[in-house]
């Protein structure tokens, strides 16, 4: 028994070890953690860095087995811890990025008291637009204007809310549970499905896979344009100096053709009906929705009312503040979370915590990739890519540079390539490798790079991967290969757009 006791405390050790993930992903991340102090004392520190940022890609790539926070955080303290960096240099990247943290903190949860706006605007074109296809362009352009303004992630929480709560309606319905605002009702369980609904069900889930993956690649589409789009942009403008306006133009030589490539792409797949696209919203489907959507409008009480002409009034300040720039894109958050709660009536402190529970895990990710930055800065580990590109005719760098973007960046976090890049090509600017009009292509080149091919998977793009862990993607049937597969015509119109674009219109 004494034997027994110490051995089921082992096992219980492991098992909590990175809960849920497979064993085969908790071996390997045990395996990072001895080799590296190894491969430091025979290697060198330049080879152990590489190897690291391998092990970093590696926890991003499959973040849908474990969240990137918890191994990558073990890897960067490891290389804290061994030397490879320095508690001040992480700090010292975090300072300088403060404005990014500011954005995921307040930006995230100032919208998250906007959702009632959003639903509504939402449900209203699904309902009233009869075209698919320009029900289809009208939920990608939608998605697009929002995640210029605000975070694609939120955004995409919107389009997950709506659609989830559409299915939801139909989906009781189609249980024979009678009207859809009746008791409560598990959507996620088929077994009780009448069988003449169930063609109907899956159709829609169909139509409702097409909605959600035009609106994520809208996301893309209008986040690359502006400054608060995507985190890494806010990066990119504090290196470059550029304000709302000037990033917003200085990027809209490639911007402004990827996004119509990409909105005339949303066309034709739904013309064509290629790539699963093309279903249609079955009539029956219909019917029960706007019987719903009256019933809720009916329903709707004058505070009701009132809340969403606030939050109407507080989406205009948001736009004529962030275009002219009152102040850093965070505290513009929090001004908006203080005018929603306190006009809103919402006064209690775990109603307001709850706002904060998206971006914070985010936030918290973003400081440990600070840390392998900081390991990149100090071993230097990046030069001799930066110096190869640079060696090459001025003609041809910006393609390069959004290549290399590019492919990084379908496998990896966007946010993770573009800080690493922009801070190698500032320092390449500081020590006179490049001028300023230089810098201003290559830095529009690894934007659109980090942006706009990382619409291939679910790694690069954190609103995709948002998507596909949320309680939507298993009821419409979204898996990881669906999502590549719907991806693929965008990733090739969009990424081709953006390459001709970089090397004729710079």
């Amino acid at each position: 028994m004494s034997q027994s006791m110490p051995q089921s405390m082992a096992q219980s050790f492991i098992s909590n070890f990175l809960g849920q993930a497979p064993v085969w992903y908790k071996q390997t991340i045990l395996a990072f953690l001895v080799l590296n102090p190894l491969l430091l004392l025979t290697a060198g520190p330049f080879i152990t860095g590489w190897v690291l940022i391998l092990e970093f890609i590696f926890t991003l790539a499959l973040a849908l087995k474990c969240y990137p926070l918890q191994p990558g955080g073990l890897l960067a303290i490891e290389a804290i811890v061994i030397g490879m960096a320095s508690p001040d240099v992480v700090y010292q990247e975090a300072v300088s990025n403060f404005q990014v943290i500011l954005l995921l903190v307040f930006m995230v949860a100032g919208i998250f008291f906007m959702k009632d706006l959003l639903l509504f605007v939402f449900s209203k074109i699904l309902l009233n637009v009869r075209s698919k296809i320009a029900l289809s362009l009208l939920f990608s352009v939608v998605s697009a204007f929002l995640s210029a303004f605000l975070d694609a992630l939120t955004v995409t929480a919107v389009l997950i809310s709506v659609g989830t709560g559409f299915y939801a309606v139909y989906h009781k319905v189609a249980s024979g549970g009678g009207k859809a605002h009746q008791a409560e009702h598990d959507h996620s369980d088929d077994s009780e499905v009448v069988d003449y609904h169930r063609e109907d069900l899956d159709q829609f889930r169909s139509f409702l896979r097409n909605l959600v993956m035009h609106g994520a690649v809208g996301t893309a589409l209008g986040g690359v344009c502006t400054l608060v789009g995507e985190p890494q942009n806010l990066l990119i403008a504090e290196k470059a100096g550029w304000n709302f306006i000037e990033f917003f133009l200085v990027m809209a030589p490639v911007t402004m053709p990827v996004l119509a490539i990409g909105l005339l792409t949303c066309v034709a797949l739904e013309y064509f009906k290629v790539f699963s696209y093309g279903t249609q919203l079955p009539k029956n489907v219909r019917d029960v929705l706007e019987a719903h959507s009256a019933e809720q409008d009916a329903n709707r009480s004058n505070r009701d009312r009132a809340a969403l002409i606030i939050q109407a009034l507080t989406a205009v300040f948001l736009v004529v503040a962030l275009a002219t720039h009152i102040a850093a894109v965070g505290l513009v958050g929090l001004a908006v979370i203080v005018l929603l709660t306190a006009f809103n009536g919402i006064i209690d402190e775990h109603q307001i915590g709850e706002a904060f529970e998206e971006a914070l895990p985010f936030t918290a990710l973003l400081v440990v990739f600070f840390a392998i930055v900081g390991v990149i800065h100090e071993q230097h580990l990046f030069n001799p890519i930066i110096n190869a590109v640079l060696a090459m005719d001025a003609s041809v760098r910006p393609v390069m540079f959004f290549i290399a973007n590019g492919l990084l960046s379908m496998i990896s976090d966007n946010v993770f390539v573009a800080t690493v890049y922009i801070n190698e090509l500032s320092n390449a600017l500081s020590s006179g490798a490049i001028d300023r009009a230089e810098f201003d292509k290559l830095a529009v080149a690894i934007n659109t790079g980090t942006n706009i091919p990382s619409v291939a998977t679910p790694n690069g793009q954190a609103a995709f991967l948002f998507l596909l862990t949320s309680a939507l993607a298993p009821l419409i049937r979204l898996s990881y290969g669906k999502m590549v597969i719907m991806a693929l015509p965008y990733t090739i119109t969009m990424s081709i757009a953006g390459i001709t674009a970089v090397k004729y219109m710079l």
